[in-house]
């Protein structure tokens, strides 16, 4: 197959900026908002951004290129790409999209619960008890932590609203769905979020807040579980090791500043999450000085930041309404930028395996992910469920996956030395050997840490109090099975007519592509 023909038959983003904007999409998420600030805040506060800045200067950015070169080399989706790097790593590729996919069906519950709070923000919905709101009056919640199928309607109902939505902007394709969406998105959301936390800083007590944010806590350097929190959040927040940017960068045209456009995904993603600090910070300080607390006593993280301690300050702050659209508004454009790529890998891996056209591979893959969501989350037992899903698809599925496909990729086939010139032969920002020792070295041995460290505490301590059985069925035995299928996924053929063994040349002259009217050679 001549390079022609791949690139004719695959889409191709419309020029560099669309992709950009759909990574910067795709990495700032709702682990941004909610999960960013309260790390920072428990190891070290301001001394925190500098074990931060290191990781993402020799962790976050250096994964990213390495994504960035596999997508942009071998042209595909996860299993398409490592099945092209060598026979033997097309496995990995599956465990890529089948964590996406384990991903994609929690992950779109938050988003519809964001949808119904920035609604329910409007009138306050949530009374004066917004944690009894959440759990006993919106997610009906029974308090037995088995598992159950109980639907709970008002979830259900948004639920299904989240994927018609996320299924339509795929079914557009790479250019006109997912580049289009995030060209609107992606500015709507920073611009809701500016509004939001310039509202925050005139809140009263918001300078307690962002001091108890910054004042660094030097001595917390010393300690490696902090160096180790900070490596977590760039691994988690960047979308890198886990098939998104492979995919992404795949829909490139040959000539793209690869490097380049890695350091302005990478640092666009960490300036949210600082200013997320900010706004979040300020709030915080806020209502610690309404309540007459410290604010280490009101600092809160994840889905209690967000559905218990932002409806409190809602409630308790003039022209709470309009804050809490905003805050819950940013948190629905986040979600649905990443949920959307997240989705994307599965999709594009199922159309590169069948040749199945765009749409009728979204409806199939899309609605099967769908129903899932559906069945398994919308319950009265659906946040624990959730709550376990989502800690090993992240502590063991992105971690691991990661670990391995570093391994495999620089030390089993030794393809570093050839990605490195890739990334160099179109960029701008060359990488050399340090490259090489961070992506190489450092960072297989952090994540083998985070790996075993989190396998050894979970066999030890189970999960959050949950019954051993809830933990066994959506948290061991799911992870096992992704494992499982992604080696059986390997070894189906291949749909007729795919070349296997294709690689970028980027030295070889490319004939325009009709994927858009344009030159693929032409540099974005």
């Amino acid at each position: 197959m001549t390079e022609q023909d791949v690139t004719r038959k695959r889409e191709v983003w419309s020029g560099r900026s669309v992709f950009i904007m759909a990574a910067i999409g795709s990495a700032v998420g709702l682990g941004n908002i909610w999960r960013f600030p309260y790390i920072a805040y428990e190891n070290g506060g301001g001394a925190f951004l500098i074990p931060y800045l290191v990781a993402l200067l020799t962790a976050g950015i250096p994964l990213l290129f390495l994504d960035y070169a596999i997508g942009h080399k071998f042209r595909g989706a996860p299993p398409l790409a490592f099945r092209r790097l060598r026979r033997g790593a097309e496995f990995i590729g599956w465990w890529q999209v089948l964590v996406c996919f384990v991903i994609g069906v929690y992950y779109a519950v938050i988003v519809a619960w964001a949808l119904r709070y920035t609604f329910f923000s409007i009138t306050e919905a949530w009374g004066d008890d917004p944690e009894s709101f959440l759990i006993e009056d919106f997610l009906r919640q029974d308090g037995d932590a088995t598992f159950g199928l109980s639907f709970v309607p008002g979830v259900a109902w948004t639920l299904l609203l989240v994927w018609v939505l996320v299924l339509g902007v795929l079914a557009l394709g790479v250019q006109r769905g997912i580049g289009n969406a995030n060209r609107f998105f992606v500015p709507l959301l920073v611009l809701l979020f500016a509004v939001l936390v310039v509202r925050s800083l005139t809140l009263e007590g918001a300078t307690d807040g962002l001091n108890a944010f910054f004042s660094p806590n030097w001595s917390a350097l010393t300690d490696t579980g902090v160096w180790i929190s900070a490596y977590g959040q760039i691994f988690f927040s960047l979308s890198v090791a886990f098939g998104i940017m492979v995919t992404y960068s795949s829909y490139l045209k040959r000539k793209t500043n690869l490097t380049g456009s890695g350091l302005v995904v990478g640092f666009s993603n960490s300036s949210f999450e600082v200013l997320a600090g900010i706004g979040v910070f300020s709030a915080l300080g806020f209502m610690a000085q309404a309540q007459g607390v410290e604010v280490g006593e009101v600092v809160a993280g994840g889905i209690g930041l967000a559905f218990i301690a932002f409806p409190t300050i809602i409630s308790s702050m003039p022209g709470g309404a309009f804050f809490g659209v905003m805050f819950f508004g940013s948190l629905v454009f986040a979600g649905f930028t990443s949920m959307i790529s997240i989705i994307q890998v599965t999709v594009s891996a199922f159309q590169d395996k069948t040749g199945m056209d765009k749409v009728p591979a979204v409806l199939a893959v899309g609605g099967v992910s769908a129903l899932v969501s559906l069945l398994l989350f919308p319950t009265t037992t659906g946040l624990n469920t959730l709550d376990v899903v989502d800690r090993f698809a992240n502590q063991f599925g992105i971690v691991g996956v990661a670990f391995v496909a570093l391994v495999v990729v620089a030390w089993i086939y030794r393809r570093l030395p050839e990605l490195r010139d890739h990334l160099n032969s179109v960029s701008s920002f060359k990488v050399g050997a340090g490259w090489m020792f961070f992506t190489g070295i450092l960072t297989p041995i952090l994540l083998a840490y985070m790996l075993f460290s989190e396998i050894r505490d979970r066999i030890r301590d189970g999960y959050g109090g949950l019954p051993d059985s809830l933990v066994l069925a959506f948290g061991w035995s799911v992870q096992a099975a992704v494992i499982v299928l992604a080696v059986v996924l390997s070894f189906i053929p291949w749909r007729k007519g795919i070349d296997l063994e294709y690689e970028l040349d980027e030295n070889r002259p490319l004939t325009p592509s009709v994927t858009d009217g344009t030159s693929a050679g032409g540099t974005q």
